[in-house]
């Protein structure tokens, strides 16, 4: 059950951090409206790509931990 958890969780937060900057809730974010300089870091295309990477990497991360698990129980059966 823990490694279910983990695959999940990083699954999930793999696919919104991949996500999320591209769509329009990244670019409507109120909290960002008051200061122009972090909007405009936050908006810039090599931030959202960065945060992207992240997202893809946390993919990454659940496949290799869901392998290994499945893996590891076949070889135990």
């Amino acid at each position: 059950m823990p490694t279910f958890l983990s695959v999940l969780s990083a699954f999930l937060v793999g696919v919104v951090l991949a996500v999320a900057p591209w769509t329009a809730l990244w670019d409507t974010n109120y909290l960002l409206h008051p200061n122009s300089l972090l909007r405009s870091v936050v908006l810039h295309t090599f931030t959202r790509g960065a945060v992207s990477g992240l997202g893809l990497s946390n993919l990454v991360l659940a496949f290799q931990e869901a392998h290994e698990y499945f893996a590891g129980a076949r070889g135990r059966s």
